[in-house]
Parts: structure tokens; C-alpha cells; sequence
């Protein structure tokens, strides 16, 4: 282990922390930032870090919302807080149709879409999707203003939108549940909290799933380097929820819309034409 593997993980960690919250698909970030930055790593242990590495920016929305996700109130003694279970139940429900389709169907997804033609498609598609849909919601009022307002209905369709980041890389994870919510008439703000909710299970089963595959036997090397991505991923992570907050209570998503267009076009000139 030398410093510059080091630096290259911080880096990876601060893309992770950045892309895996604003609906820009870190994968196809990752794509890109692999082309250039080559870890002296082994290819298994490499796709199990490009996932496990979520666990930092999983413990940061932790962090960041504990009270709205601790389903205890404690006041002389604890106490359940029912509109927090029924906001758990309503993540659970999200979360089954990519659960059910990531278990069953994950080498077969990895062999045909896991590209970058696939991947440079879903940033340029939906891309033109939050452009569309910002534009249509342009003077609307949302239907739903908090969580506890969505219904499990809204939150099972939300899930539906979910399943086609984990099938279609480049979709954006957070960008496709976003777009699904903000279709459905939830507000922006209710929108990204939610989404940010709902990354919980879904990153956390993932990387266990890439965990229990690549098994526990870390070199010395390979433990640093997962910590080390992970430690980034998380400062950059609170970093980049509390900006992304910030910004869409004052403006609307279309921005990153064209930074994905244009980012699509970037992978696919690169890899057609500069490659």
C-alpha cells in the first residue's frame, strides 16, 4: 500500500459522495473516473469496493436525519412513533420490486446492461426526462407535501422507478425515484428526503449481497483502501445532501437534466470516437 493508492481512493470517495445523491448516476461517473484512475486491485475486489463503498454515504443520511428515522420516541421511557414505522413500512414496500429483481436476476442484468452504451443512454433519456417533467410541474402544486402523506400505493410506484436503476445503469438511482415522485405529485423537497429514505435497504442489501459474494477474507491492503472510501464517501456525502437540500428549495432539477445530457454525450464520444 503507497500513498498514491491512497489518493486514488479519496478520489473514487469523493465521487461516490458527490454522485450517489445528486441525480446524476455515479455509475456512469465511475465509468468515466475508471478509464483513467487504474487501482492496483484485483478485478473481484474491485466490483465488490465500487458497491460496499455506498456504506459511507449510507451511514451520512443516517446521521444527517436519525431523528426522522428513529422509530422510538423517547419520553419517560421509549415509545413507538407510529407515523415513523408507517414511514419504515412504506420504504419496505418501495424497496421490494428492485429486492425481488436485484436477488434473482443480478448476473444477467450485469451481463447485458452493465455497458456503457447502456449506461450513456439512461444519462442522456432521463436526463431529457427531468427537463420534461420539471417543465410540466412548472406552477403546480404538489399533491404531497410530507412524507406521511404518501400513500403506500405512491410508495410501491415510486419503488417501480427504483427497479429501473437497478436494472438500466446510468438511470441514477436517485435521479429515477425522484423523477417517479415528483410524476406523482410529491413535492420536490418530500421528493429527495424519500429518495435519500429509501437508499437505506436498498444500499445497505446491495452491499451486503457484494459482501457475502466476495466473502471476508481482506488483504491489509483492501481493508484500507474500503475504509478509506468509505470515510470519504461519507464527509463528502453530508457535504452534498446539505447542498443538494439547500438548492431545490429555491430551484427546480432541470440544471442536472442537462448536465446528464451532456455527460451521455461525453461517455459515448469518448468511448466511439477517442478511445
Amino acid at each position: 500500500m503507497n500513498l498514491i493508492e491512497i489518493i486514488k481512493t479519496i478520489f473514487l470517495g469523493i465521487v461516490e459522495g458527490i454522485t450517489e445523491w445528486l441525480p446524476i448516476s455515479s455509475t456512469g461517473h465511475m465509468i468515466l473516473v475508471d478509464e483513467f484512475i487504474h487501482m492496483n486491485i484485483t478485478p473481484e475486489f474491485k466490483e465488490m469496493f465500487l458497491v460496499v463503498i455506498q456504506l459511507g454515504a449510507i451511514l451520512s443520511v443516517v446521521v444527517l436525519y436519525f431523528s426522522k428515522l428513529f422509530p422510538f420516541a423517547i419520553d419517560r421511557g421509549i415509545h413507538i412513533d407510529k407515523e415513523k414505522f408507517s414511514m419504515w413500512f412504506k420504504i419496505i414496500v418501495a424497496t421490494i420490486p428492485a429486492a425481488i429483481v436485484g436477488v434473482l436476476f443480478e448476473d444477467e442484468m450485469n451481463q447485458y446492461f452493465n455497458n456503457y452504451q447502456t449506461v450513456a443512454i439512461m444519462l442522456i433519456l432521463f436526463g431529457i426526462l427531468f427537463i420534461v417533467v420539471e417543465n410540466r410541474n412548472k406552477n403546480k402544486i404538489p399533491k404531497v407535501d410530507s412524507i406521511a402523506e404518501i400513500t403506500y400505493n405512491t410508495a410501491f410506484l415510486i419503488g417501480i422507478w427504483q427497479l429501473i436503476a437497478a436494472v438500466f445503469p446510468g438511470t441514477s438511482r436517485s435521479g429515477a425515484t425522484i423523477i417517479g415522485a415528483l410524476l406523482l405529485g410529491v413535492s420536490r423537497t418530500v421528493a429527495t428526503e424519500f429518495t435519500f429514505f429509501l437508499a437505506i435497504p436498498a444500499m445497505f442489501g446491495a452491499s451486503l449481497l457484494k459482501l457475502l459474494k466476495f466473502g471476508f477474507a481482506f488483504t491489509t491492503s483492501e481493508l484500507v483502501i474500503l475504509l478509506v472510501g468509505m470515510i470519504t464517501a461519507f464527509i463528502v456525502s453530508i457535504l452534498a445532501i446539505k447542498f443538494l437540500m439547500g438548492y431545490i428549495k429555491k430551484n427546480d432539477f432541470k440544471p442536472f437534466g442537462w448536465y446528464r445530457i451532456i455527460l451521455g454525450v461525453v461517455v459515448l464520444v469518448y468511448f466511439f470516437i477517442i478511445r
